[in-house]
């Protein structure tokens, strides 16, 4: 079973950001679903669960566990045969504390720096 990465396809960052992973992603273990399509997927319950999908990346991997914003991140990285050595770093006890409010302090001005497209881009 393959992870799975719910992402805003709204947001220029994301897409490209997503672009960028699934060319990195060479045993193709991450699928990638819009948010904007949750609804249509299998996965429409996760949306009403109380979760922020439209302010955070979120995971759902392959064991079932629920991940969310630098966690999720953090795994990606994990997951590519390229960032592998850096993401063992990203697991210090020490780093989620820096690195999770940077993460939120970029998704929440996400709009503001990169834009928004008016319609979805999944490509």
């Amino acid at each position: 079973m393959k992870h799975v990465v719910f992402y805003d396809a709204e947001c220029p960052l994301c897409s490209k950001a997503r672009i960028v992973i699934e060319r990195l992603d060479w045993f193709q273990r991450i699928y990638w679903i819009p948010i904007q399509q949750i609804e249509k997927t299998e996965y429409k319950a996760f949306i009403t669960q109380n979760r922020k999908v439209y302010d955070e990346i979120h995971m759902i991997t392959s064991k079932g566990k629920v991940l969310t914003g630098f966690n999720t991140v953090r795994r990606i990285f994990l997951l590519l045969p390229v960032s592998f050595p850096i993401s063992l770093i990203l697991y210090l006890p020490f780093i989620e504390k820096v690195f999770s409010p940077i993460y939120m302090w970029v998704s929440k001005n996400r709009f503001r720096w990169f834009g928004r497209y008016e319609t979805t881009k999944v490509q």
